[in-house]
């Protein structure tokens, strides 16, 4: 039996928001998501999230995520009181276990979680950190074999335990049982007239149950976030990871320093990507798929073979094997660009489906279109969808020849093989094969002169 109790009540002060600190996003999603992502590989059977501050704002945030309770804690009055609020809803079946995390260090990775369960050995473990420069933080102190005796808090410790280098993280593991024990003994008889969680190291001594220390296998794990400069400094921290995962898969990064990750990023072999690009939510990538620089590429699928270029935007949309999209193309939700398709430069499509081979190479909008294989889209096309209340659907066949500066406006088909002059407003449909043009006749004006200014 696993319980986990994540510590998320802090009003963050330093972080001058009206935002509750825990939900300020690492990664483009709230820090405490991150904690819970990683918590829930560990699949335990309650997670118990102490809220404060703001407590409305992250219920909300988490909503309909049933395997989350949250309780109040009202007043702050440190971590051990924070705990306190938890104890209640915890399972102490004789093997239930507490593992005690906090929102505002997103990082510990389910690895270095499970290193810290299994150093309990049946008894309690603490998560520490050797640090050069331990200036503010609890200190480890241990007796003369090497055992955890307690943990003494920077503003509490004598200048001879101010001088040991390794050093609490708060993250611990107690046997469930014992734990709510202690936290009915917590005093804040101490400099901050806080509850510490930390005293329970020192029952656990008293009570004869071995502490035992775990070490996180990367130093960034246990860094928190108490300002908006330690935020941004942990931001670069994880998108290095990010591209450094990404490099070991095989990915080519022009910079790895120029480079952010939002969400999850899945990539084939032989995947390159340029300098400035962001993306956001679920992305897959195919084999062979090159992005050009600064491009925003959000919950979408590139298929093998396709590129991206430069400034483009894709959103909720499907591109296809060895089509080009780009430069500084849009694709918007529902857009579907079939395979060896053409989306040029300053050309935006909206919820329509481009079929294979078909080429909107500059300054065109199609939206709520049905685009079939082959089409020839020219520069300056509008698909007139949208008549201010209601949208109406366009359907172009298979090989047709849209003109430049055309408007379709819908509902209306363009047939197989059909061509559309330059310049025509198509308000009905157009035979296949056949050219419809909608232009007035040409015609010139003897003896017109230009106005001149008087």
């Amino acid at each position: 039996m696993l319980n986990i109790v994540i510590l998320a009540a802090g009003l963050g002060k330093r972080m001058q928001s009206d935002l509750p600190k825990v939900l300020h996003p690492l990664g483009g999603r709230p820090m405490l998501a991150h904690v819970l992502d990683n918590a829930r590989q560990l699949q335990p059977d309650r997670i118990v999230v102490v809220i404060g501050h703001g407590a409305d704002t992250v219920r909300a945030a988490f909503e309909g995520q049933d395997d989350i309770q949250f309780v109040i804690q009202h007043p702050q009055q440190g971590t051990g009181h924070a705990v306190q609020q938890a104890a209640p809803l915890l399972d102490d079946a004789a093997d239930s276990a507490t593992l005690v995390l906090y929102g505002d260090v997103p990082l510990v990775q389910p690895d270095t979680m499970r290193r810290l369960l299994d150093a309990r050995q049946g008894g309690m473990a603490v998560l520490t950190e050797v640090l050069d420069n331990p200036s503010g933080y609890g200190r480890i102190v241990r007796d003369q074999q090497d055992r955890v005796l307690r943990i003494v808090e920077h503003k509490d410790a004598t200048n001879e335990e101010r001088a040991i280098k390794e050093v609490n993280t708060g993250i611990l593991a107690a046997p469930t049982a014992r734990l709510k024990q202690w936290l009915n003994r917590l005093s804040n008889d101490n400099a901050q007239s806080e509850y510490y969680l930390t005293d329970v190291v020192a029952f656990s001594v008293n009570d004869k149950v071995e502490v035992h220390a775990a070490h996180p296998a990367a130093s960034w794990e246990t860094l928190g976030v108490n300002s908006r400069v330690q935020q941004a400094q942990l931001e670069r921290i994880w998108q290095a990871e990010q591209a450094r995962r990404l490099l070991e898969q095989g990915v080519t990064l022009a910079d790895p320093a120029r480079f952010d990750l939002r969400g999850s990023l899945s990539c084939g072999r032989d995947v390159v990507i340029d300098v400035g690009c962001v993306f956001e939510g679920q992305v897959q990538l195919g084999d062979g798929v090159k992005i050009g620089p600064h491009c925003v590429i959000r919950d979408a699928t590139i298929a093998a073979g396709a590129r991206i270029e430069a400034f483009s935007h894709i959103q909720e949309a499907r591109v296809g094997d060895d089509a080009r999209v780009g430069p500084y193309a849009r694709l918007r939700p529902g857009a579907d660009i079939g395979a060896q398709a053409h989306v040029g430069n300053f050309v935006e499509i909206k919820k329509s489906r481009l079929g294979q081979g078909c080429k909107a190479n500059h300054l065109a909008y199609i939206g709520d279109a049905q685009v079939g294989a082959r089409v020839n889209i020219g520069a300056g096309t509008i698909t007139c969808n949208y008549d201010g209340v209601n949208k109406y659907s366009t359907i172009i066949e298979d090989d047709a020849f849209i003109g430049s500066d055309t408007q379709l406006v819908a509902p209306v088909t363009v047939g197989q093989g059909a061509t559309l002059g330059a310049g025509t407003t198509l308000t009905r449909d157009a035979p296949a094969g056949q050219l419809t043009l909608s232009r007035p006749p040409q015609k010139s004006i003897p003896g017109w002169k230009r106005p001149t200014k008087k």
